[in-house]
């Protein structure tokens, strides 16, 4: 196959990347380098540094016989997207229908969606089914939210194929702690360098942790199977940030007590995904619990 990664120089899209070289898959990756860098590049693809929502998309399309579409490229941070709404839908919402043109013109098989658990916003129920109802909380959930309604208005009207992700909390190798890090990343950085960690409230928020290898795992298996569907890919457990500081604190060699401070407003108590759908429509299942995926984490960062 000839896949086009978007985001591929990112945290999520170059664990992506590399799986696809390793199956011997071509690959082209568009990225802008805003998050993205440089040095998560595999060598093997053909790069193109470019913005999802340049008119020049069109020329990577043209210049590639491009079956399949891997789309992560994003404005990911929540709190930018309540600072600058207009950015953050340009990003998310313009860019992703220029990619859907490219793929329509080009005759593009199917096209791969990150969304993300920030649509559904505070619960009604746990864990978070792909009936929930949509409730997003920030313009970030809504932008994110949106493609997925233009990428079935594309399969109905132009026989596109897709499978839409919604992802809980993804943590891992090459997640920026300095950047758009989640608590996971930017927890393992501090506490490396044997600073105590910062929790905002009393820490017993839970997350559903998931390790990036398994959403690697899960867009692999969606390049021919899963078609017209979307699912939540998630552990469906839920560990809070006391938890993920008790972990830490067993894998390296130190006991670091965190510091609390006052809760944020606007964050979730409790949130964990449903992931049976997942299981019943693609055969996929996690590999890592907590544990073990944070001990793949720190052991990539203690390098």
């Amino acid at each position: 196959m000839e896949v086009l990664v978007t985001g591929g120089a990112g945290f999520i899209g170059s664990n992506i990347v590399d799986e696809l070289i390793n199956q011997e898959h071509k690959v082209i990756v568009v990225d802008n380098l805003s998050t993205g860098k440089k040095e998560n590049l595999n060598g093997q693809v053909d790069f193109y540094e470019l913005d999802i929502r340049d008119q020049e998309l069109k020329e990577v399309f043209k210049k590639n016989e491009i079956s399949h579409v891997i789309h992560h490229a994003a404005q990911i941070d929540v709190q930018h997207s309540i600072k600058d709404p207009l950015a953050d839908a340009q990003n998310n919402i313009l860019g992703t229908i220029n990619l859907l043109e490219g793929c329509r013109e080009y005759n593009v098989e199917k096209v791969i969606y990150a969304s993300s658990a920030a649509v559904y916003g505070e619960p009604d129920y746990l864990p978070v089914d792909e009936k929930h109802p949509i409730k997003a909380m920030s313009p970030y959930g809504i932008s994110k939210h949106t493609p997925e309604h233009y990428i079935k208005m594309y399969s109905e009207l132009y026989d596109l194929k897709y499978t839409i992700f919604r992802y809980a909390n993804v943590y891992g190798p090459r997640q920026d702690p300095k950047g758009e890090g989640g608590v996971v990343s930017i927890f393992v950085d501090k506490m490396l360098a044997e600073e105590r960690p910062i929790i905002f409230g009393d820490g017993e928020q839970t997350r559903d942790f998931i390790y990036v290898a398994d959403l690697v795992k899960a867009n692999l298996m969606a390049l021919d199977q899963g078609d017209n569907v979307l699912v939540n890919i998630s552990t469906q457990s839920r560990d809070s940030v006391n938890d993920l500081v008790d972990y830490l604190n067993q894998i390296l060699p130190y006991d670091l007590e965190p510091v609390y401070k006052e809760a944020r407003q606007g964050d979730i108590r409790h949130s964990s995904l449903a992931n049976s759908r997942a299981k019943e429509l693609l055969g996929w299942t996690p590999d890592y619990d907590f544990k073990s995926g944070l001990e793949q984490t720190v052991k990539y960062y203690s390098k």
